[in-house]
């Protein structure tokens, strides 16, 4: 058996697991792996669907640009979380102990360890295009700040009602 075809063979499994490891790394990974609309649960779908879609890139051996919408889908979602540039980007190198986790257990696709590193460098390849998918979208995020405080709308958007002003400092008046 070659490589590729236990890939394939064992799609379905790989891609689940991978799924799971990477919606355990929210808070409530429930919700998201249950929730299948894609109004109520965007994060989830679109990682689902981006995890699936990177690994038929994969299997297919596709060129660096075609993983660009994928990657785009879960790294954006990463970026604007409190993720860590390495937690944002980890479950892409998930897959490469995702894929030895699955073919250890596997009688047919053990064999084939040995030669998961081409797999595993294109892994890599493609995380490091993640990580700076991820600085891309942390830019463009504190360029948006930056311009906020320039235009002064931050005071409109940060700040609370002029009441709630007032409770958090107390008056001359409540300090006697």
């Amino acid at each position: 058996m070659e490589l590729k075809e236990a890939l394939e063979g064992h799609k379905k499994e790989i891609v689940s697991l991978w799924i799971e490891r990477t919606l355990n790394s929210y808070k409530s990974p429930g919700f998201f792996k249950k929730e299948s609309d894609s109004f109520a649960n965007p994060v989830g779908v679109n990682i689902k669907d981006a995890l699936s879609t990177i690994f038929d890139l994969l299997l297919a051996n596709a060129e660096h640009p075609d993983y660009a919408d994928p990657l785009d889908r879960i790294i954006r979602i990463r970026a604007v979380q409190t993720f860590t540039p390495a937690q944002a980007v980890a479950p892409l190198l998930e897959l490469k102990w995702v894929i030895k986790q699955v073919f250890s257990t596997k009688k047919d696709a053990e064999p084939l360890l040995s030669e998961l590193d081409t797999l595993d460098c294109d892994v890599d390849r493609i995380a490091l295009m993640g990580f700076n998918l991820y600085m891309e979208c942390r830019e463009q995020i504190y360029r948006c700040r930056i311009n906020e405080i320039k235009s002064g709308s931050h005071v409109i958007t940060d700040s609370g009602c002029p009441s709630k002003l007032l409770q958090d400092k107390p008056t001359t008046l409540e300090s006697n």
